[in-house]
């Protein structure tokens, strides 16, 4: 058995991306969860993701707005979180260039 360790989401963040970080910093059979890591970061124009799974993202620092391909965009900030559903089309839209903006995503797989 591995034991438990402990460390900080906001450990080991670069000061200059250039491109945002995405880490997987736990994962079970039915769940991955990743620490993201934005600098004015934004999904490429016309980029949509389309997972299989839900997701649940906590913007632990800074600020986002996230846009749905079949709703209205929606601004987030620190301690808010959402679910997005599988096969949800969103993609970030902003984050905000004058604070690093440091996400918690769950993905959740269906068994």
């Amino acid at each position: 058995m591995t034991p438990i360790q402990s460390t900080s989401i906001f450990a080991d963040i670069p000061t200059n991306l250039v491109d945002e970080l995405c880490q997987t910093i736990g994962t079970q059979p039915h769940l991955r969860i990743e620490r993201i890591v934005s600098q004015g970061h934004a999904s490429p124009a016309g980029f949509w993701y389309d997972q299989p799974q839900d997701e649940w993202v906590l913007v632990v620092q800074g600020q986002a707005r996230l846009a749905f391909a079949d709703e209205a965009d929606i601004e987030l900030n620190e301690g808010d979180y959402m679910l997005i559903p599988a096969y949800c089309r969103h993609r970030v839209a902003w984050t905000t260039p004058e604070q690093t903006t440091i996400w918690l995503a769950l993905h959740i797989v269906e068994t």
